[in-house]
């Protein structure tokens, strides 16, 4: 009876050290194909260029990792479908050395040898396989794929290994390195009696993985393919993407003191054409401030000439020796100089008005703020003073720059007004807005010259003649109730009277990006 070796000891022998095969070298010398190093790239770099190095980067490395986890699948797979291709070998050994009959032609089998020989017979071997049978620790014969290959026979350091192990009492599988390979062993001793006997099955794991490697090879070649289509591809898009980019510079380059009306195109919905729309709003508010400045620089020229040319021409006509014309003279002076200072003041509030950090939004009780403006405007002049109406609700807005815009309606309304005549104000909110409003019974506005009385330094003729002013108080106004994104309605009848209305809607929209926050609420 043929007993064979039962168990298996796993093991690995080194024929000599530092010869052990390293896997992860291709990987290393695959890692820097088509990568781009970052740090490389120098600060001058376009956005574009800095983007196409990340694109190339990224997909770099997706496929470096990709082809690393293929290949250690790939030899994992390789490796356990050989083991079990052992394991079955070693089975169907156990199998015939304990039936003692040869199934392909039915004989006995009647010692270890035969045994041998009858599993040399039935085995099957693909490339870089070889089945060796040892006798007394000396190869007696063996099986192997055609010649194209190399023949695991022929390693001497191999046939040497195998020869030691054949002489174990259990069967094993190990890993063998030598100089010319490596290897996969199945070792297996058969004993009769004083006959040693051992079945070896060889696999050439060098030849094994030529295919995978071969395959690992394409690969690399398809991802060098791969990134260099990707990057012709990204510089395509990346280009069109980043031309807004492009255009934005030119444009911020190409506004000037004398030219800002030019705007950036808006292409499409994205974060770049909310980007062109937000500089384009930039660039309308910034012209339509540089339009201002020079309006008003023109203006104050022209509103200070003309008192400094009253006050010039009388000091050079003036007769020293003539005390009635000096005192005529110095009262001249001296009221072109009050009308000059009262001027730059109006100037100073048109300024403060104007930007925008000055207004300090806040929750505020609009009942409230209507009594408090009506009892400071009864001292304005001897009117009849009504309060109308007077909203109860909450409201976010700027109290102290409200009260100024009311206030200066009201002594508007007092300036350009009979004593005695009738003076109200009043609040209320619609479901959009917040109304805040000056009636008098005043001269009136003729329907022409409702659009003039809007603009700095123009006051009609008629009021010229009933009270002294600069021009101002309606662009205060105006400036005040725009900070809090309102508009100022003027309603008036020549000789009857005007209607002064602030409206400050109570939603704001938030891509204007408002200085306040309206918020309905009402008193407890």
């Amino acid at each position: 009876m043929v007993v064979p070796g039962h168990g298996t000891v796993s093991t690995t022998i080194l024929v000599r050290p530092g010869s052990s095969v390293s896997t992860t070298a291709p990987l290393a010398r695959s890692g820097h194909t088509g990568v781009v190093d970052v740090e490389q790239i120098k600060p001058s770099a376009t956005v574009g260029v800095r983007v196409m190095a990340a694109i190339i980067l990224v997909s770099s490395i997706a496929l470096l990792t990709s082809g690393a986890i293929v290949w250690v699948l790939g030899r994992q797979t390789l490796h356990a479908d050989i083991d079990d291709q052992l394991d079955r070998g070693r089975k169907h050994i156990e199998q015939l050395a304990a039936a003692g009959i040869d199934p392909s032609n039915g004989q006995s089998l009647t010692d270890a040898s035969s045994v041998a020989r009858a599993y040399i017979r039935q085995s099957v071997v693909g490339a870089g396989e070889s089945v060796l049978s040892f006798e007394a620790e000396e190869l007696s014969s063996h099986f192997s794929s055609d010649a194209t290959h190399r023949q695991p026979q022929q390693d001497e350091q191999l046939v040497e290994i195998l020869a030691s192990l054949s002489t174990a009492r259990d069967s094993t599988t190990t890993t063998v390195h030598t100089d010319e390979s490596t290897y996969r062993v199945m070792v297996v001793p058969l004993r009769d009696g004083t006959n040693q006997v051992a079945l070896a099955h060889v696999v050439d794991l060098d030849t094994a993985e030529a295919s995978l490697r071969r395959t690992m090879t394409l690969y690399g070649v398809a991802a060098v393919i791969t990134v260099a289509l990707v990057t012709a591809l990204a510089w395509f898009v990346v280009e069109r993407l980043l031309a807004p980019i492009g255009e934005l510079r030119q444009a911020t380059e190409s506004i000037g003191p004398q030219d800002l009306s030019t705007r950036v195109p808006v292409r499409g919905r994205d974060d770049l054409g909310i980007l062109a729309r937000a500089v384009n709003g930039m660039l309308d508010r910034v012209q339509r401030s540089v339009e201002a400045e020079r309006r008003m620089l023109d203006d104050v020229e022209h509103e200070l000439r003309t008192p400094i040319t009253v006050i010039r021409g009388h000091l050079e006509l003036l007769d020293p020796e003539d005390t009635e014309d000096v005192s005529r003279t110095r009262s001249l002076a001296i009221e072109e100089l009050d009308r000059m200072g009262m001027m730059a003041n109006d100037l100073l509030e048109f300024a403060r008005t104007t930007g925008t950090d000055s207004f300090v939004p806040a929750p505020t009780d609009v009942g409230d703020l209507t009594t408090s403006v009506f009892d400071k405007a009864q001292v304005l002049g001897p009117r009849v003073w009504v309060l109308e109406d007077k909203a109860l609700a909450v409201c976010e807005l700027d109290s102290q720059r409200v009260s100024q815009a009311w206030l200066q309606l009201a002594a508007n309304a007092v300036k350009y007004s009979e004593v005695g005549s009738r003076v109200a104000l009043g609040s209320r909110t619609t479901d959009s807005e917040l109304l805040l409003w000056v009636t008098d019974e005043g001269i009136g506005i003729a329907p022409e010259e409702l659009t003039l009385v809007r603009q700095r330094f123009w006051r009609s003729a008629s009021a010229e003649r009933m009270a002294t002013g600069s021009g101002l108080g309606l662009s205060i106004v105006e400036n005040i109730v725009a900070a809090h994104r309102g508009t100022l309605d003027i309603s008036s009848v020549v000789g009857t009277g005007s209607r002064f209305t602030m409206r400050i809607p109570l939603e704001q929209d938030p891509d204007q990006q408002p200085r306040t926050r309206m918020t309905r609420g009402h008193k407890p």
